[in-house]
């Protein structure tokens, strides 16, 4: 399986946050997703890891 990233430098935010987490595809949206509640003061919803899931780029090796 294809490990992914999810990088919080592609998206804008107020915090100009720099955090990337990579790892297998499950792994990496439920900690962005945690991510983002915590630090970011989104609402966890089925919306929102859908959301995460598209922004998902595989790691460059």
């Amino acid at each position: 399986m294809a490990r992914k990233v999810a990088d919080c430098r592609n998206y804008p935010s107020e915090m100009n946050c720099s955090l990337a987490i990579s790892g297998e595809e499950d792994e990496v949206v439920r900690a962005a997703t945690e991510h983002a509640v915590s630090v970011h003061q989104h609402q966890d919803s089925p919306e929102l890891r859908d959301q995460i899931r598209g922004m998902l780029e595989d790691v460059k090796d």
